[in-house]
């Protein structure tokens, strides 16, 4: 078949080969988790808190970070304190989970705001470019996917890989108990279902992703740069 717009030079056949398990890690999964609400009795904290639990119960290296204090988008530097914190726990991570209140049908500005100070490229790094992605919504109505489906739709202009299970629990203020955990019920199975596949897609994805999300189009016009 000929194929003359085709860059050869740039055209990758993927192999089984290319795709074989990396080394033995001498660490755990490392798991960032982000949730999109300030308030003292936080549910979407609270259900954060729950997969954090879970995570490390699987064995995970898992870090929460602390929203308060990080400023809006662009009214800081990158030296922020708060900023470089965010910042840095995403280079570190290998997977995130992100959790957000459902807010006038969509994610709270407590959420993106965290999102839009990761930024897409740093130089020639995407930081968060290959990493899993699991995504979770709480809300104080009826179940809804609103929430989800923008994470999703971020995480993808993140080129991250998200999972295809995903949380959405309705009416949080009856799920959790005074102290903040989460009762017994189907919407805890599948946070635990989500947080298992989570788990394991970044065990077979982390020193793959780079690779997986590598595309020819922008291996061309790097060539056609050097040129």
């Amino acid at each position: 078949m000929s194929l003359p717009n085709l860059a050869e030079a740039q055209f990758d056949l993927p192999t089984l080969d290319q795709l074989a398990p990396p080394a033995r890690f001498d660490h755990a999964p490392r798991i960032l988790l982000l949730y999109g609400s300030l308030r003292e009795r936080s549910f979407s904290r609270f259900l954060t808190e729950e997969a954090a639990r879970i995570l490390a119960h699987m064995g995970a290296d898992v870090r929460i970070f602390d929203p308060h204090g990080l400023p809006m988008t662009d009214s800081e530097a990158v030296t922020h304190p708060k900023v470089a914190e965010l910042r840095a726990l995403s280079l570190w991570s290998e997977g995130q989970v992100w959790c957000s209140p459902e807010r006038h049908g969509a994610i709270t500005s407590v959420m993106k705001n965290q999102i839009d100070w990761i930024p897409l490229e740093v130089g020639s790094t995407r930081p968060t470019q290959g990493r899993t992605l699991a995504v979770m919504q709480v809300s104080g109505g009826s179940q809804s996917f609103n929430t989800v489906n923008t994470l999703r739709l971020l995480g993808r202009w993140m080129r991250m890989v998200t999972i295809p299970n995903q949380s959405s629990v309705p009416k949080a203020y009856e799920q959790f108990d005074e102290a903040g955990r989460m009762k017994p019920s189907p919407f805890y199975d599948r946070v635990v279902d989500v947080m298992e596949e989570l788990f394991k897609f970044t065990l077979l994805l982390r020193e793959r992703g780079d690779y997986l999300v590598d595309r020819y189009s922008e291996r061309r016009d790097a060539a056609q740069r050097q040129v």
